[in-house]
């Protein structure tokens, strides 16, 4: 008697591990669906580097120029400094770089005792960068921008992916290569 109730004791742990081991979808979350807001046609956005030719950090205005299928790059005085097209977007993501602030380094070396722990505070700076292949003048390069907040962040990247018809992974977007053909 003891073995058949072992038995099915067993049996059931072992379903009940099959059927809990089955793969689950992910439920989307609110902070998903919030973040797929419209982006404004143009926000602004501090150039950090990248781009062939521009080699300064300037401050500036991104706009989507939709007629043109681009994403363009205007300084202070409302010159365009250059563009991206959408077709030559390879990736959109968010980057994250981890700095320490001019403050911090001041008061780290201060030589009193325990100064140098504000050396230890770190700030992450939250980027949108673009990865283009350029075609045209057979360039590939990586393009970042600072932009005011992450909900402006947020909204530029998902708008941006739809605008040059990537596909989401996350909270990026990518281009999928093409198959390779093959002849027979």
């Amino acid at each position: 008697m003891k073995k058949i109730l072992f038995s099915l004791v067993f049996a059931l742990f072992v379903c009940a591990a099959v059927v809990s081991a089955q793969v689950r979808p992910t439920p989307k979350s609110a902070d998903s669906t919030a973040a797929q807001t419209t982006a404004q046609t143009s926000f602004n956005a501090k150039y950090e580097g990248g781009m062939f030719g521009f080699e300064d950090k300037r401050e500036g205005t991104l706009k989507f120029d939709d007629v043109n299928e681009r994403l363009v790059f205007f300084s202070k005085d409302q010159k365009e400094q250059f563009a991206l097209p959408y077709d030559a977007m390879v990736l959109v993501y968010t980057g994250t770089r981890s700095v320490r602030s001019g403050t911090a380094t001041a008061v780290s070396v201060i030589p009193l005792p325990g100064a140098g722990l504000a050396g230890l505070l770190r700030e992450k700076r939250r980027y949108l960068t673009i990865q283009f292949s350029d075609p045209n003048i057979e360039a590939r390069g990586i393009v970042n921008f600072k932009l005011d907040n992450d909900k402006t962040r947020d909204s530029v990247i998902h708008t941006l992916g739809k605008k040059a018809k990537l596909t989401q992974r996350g909270d990026a977007y990518y281009r999928q290569r093409e198959a390779p053909k093959t002849e027979l």
